[in-house]
């Protein structure tokens, strides 16, 4: 049930190649361009002041760090399938009322937070499903995959979202983009999935919770927490720059291109090189260089001149950076995991939540550095946060490396 066991082949086996497996993720992409792409262009076009924007944003990210609490339900009582299912197709239906809430700030901030939720929930519920229908040796391919889908649906949904609202209607463009965060579930319901435990289901909330907490016991576990936890390679910014097509004299067909373009192509190059790159280097030093070196090119864009290649350039360098994170903290995170864990969507769970904090409350500093100084007080701050904590971090595990467990 905890890390470090030794590889063996898991009792299901995915009849579909991890490439097609990694659509399954595709909500959490389509879920993020709507909230955090199209959303913030469809506000601004409405005259909402950026930090008010920002601040949204930021309450809607926060569900993919709170919903860790409810990582314990998705291996009791029902399987991890109809878990992933069932809060999907919720988040579908919340993205569309957040969508036809876009005049109203109280409103909308609930529908948005609600679909983060409900999108986040059933992405836990899959990562513990699909860490049961591979080896372990495939965790760096499926983690890439989840992020190529994340990206690239991400990215395409981010280039035709605000386009067809306008070409239709707010009603229309809502309808359609709900349903399409939902297309994976046709996916879903094609593989097989695993019972919930049977002891887990019918022991007492009591002996539940002991069993839980034995996750916590785990080393490996505490110190990718440690990792995840930190700002080291979240590149929130990736988040903001969808807002920021203004400062960069870009326009709104434009910022929807770029943004979409830039994130395909960063859901492919960036997620993808990672595999071949763990060949030679830990997945948890990557994590830690590309932490660094992505903020020292964040701090470079501040000298970029504000035109619309200037905007380009910086959309691309954290959707590439972003990906390559996320696909390494995926890789790691399934790797934790032991072979037909009773406990995986608890323990992947408590581990995608820890990816997820640092989003939020560098997404609260990295606004607080736009108020203070634009966009290079943005850039500013984010480089320094999170260039700062790669260098702790690189540290301390090179001093303890003798007693932290492999990764």
């Amino acid at each position: 049930m905890t890390a470090g066991v030794t590889e063996q082949k898991p009792e299901l086996i995915s009849p579909l190649p991890i490439w097609l497996m990694g659509f399954g993720w595709s909500p959490v992409g389509v879920g993020g361009a709507v909230t955090l792409m199209a959303m913030p262009q469809l506000l601004s076009a409405q005259h909402v002041p950026e930090a008010q924007i920002a601040a949204l944003t930021a309450f809607a990210l926060a569900p993919g760090f709170v919903c860790f609490l409810f990582g314990p339900l998705l291996d009791w009582r029902f399987r991890r399938k109809s878990y992933a299912i069932g809060f999907f197709l919720l988040g579908g239906l919340g993205l569309m009322m957040a969508l036809l809430s876009a005049g109203n700030l109280a409103v909308l901030a609930f529908w948005e937070f609600l679909a983060q939720l409900a999108i986040s929930i059933g992405a836990n519920a899959l990562g513990g499903w699909f860490s049961s229908l591979v080896p372990k040796k495939q965790a760096g391919a499926l983690g890439a995959w989840f992020t190529v889908w994340n990206i690239g649906a991400g990215g395409a949904t981010a280039m035709v979202a605000v386009p067809l609202i306008r070409a239709t209607s707010l009603t229309s463009g809502a309808i359609l983009l709900g349903i399409w965060s939902t297309a994976a579930v046709i996916l879903l319901a094609f593989l097989p999935c695993k019972a919930a435990d049977g002891r887990l289901a019918h022991e007492s909330i009591k002996a539940f919770a002991s069993d839980v907490a034995t996750i916590l016991k785990s080393r490996i576990v505490l110190w990718t927490l440690l990792i995840f936890l930190s700002p080291v390679a979240s590149f929130a910014l990736t988040n903001v720059v969808g807002g920021l097509g203004r400062d960069f004299a870009t326009g709104e067909a434009t910022v929807s291109l770029l943004l979409g373009i830039g994130a395909i192509f960063a859901g492919i190059v960036g997620s993808l090189a990672m595999p071949q790159i763990e060949r030679w280097v830990s997945p948890r030093n990557l994590y830690l260089w590309l932490g660094l070196i992505g903020a020292i090119g964040s701090a470079m864009v501040i000298v970029l001149p504000r035109t619309p290649l200037g905007f380009a350039i910086a959309a691309m360098h954290e959707n590439i950076f972003q990906s390559a994170g996320f696909a390494v903290a995926y890789a790691i995170a399934l790797r934790t995991i032991g072979p037909d864990d009773p406990l995986a969507a608890t323990q992947f769970s408590l581990l995608s939540s820890a990816i997820c904090l640092p989003l939020t409350y560098m997404q609260i500093a990295d606004a607080n550095g736009y108020a203070r100084g634009g966009v290079s007080g943005a850039f500013a701050i984010d480089a320094v946060i999170s260039g700062a904590a790669c260098v702790v971090l690189l540290i301390l595990f090179r001093h303890f490396r003798k007693i932290i467990p492999p990764g």
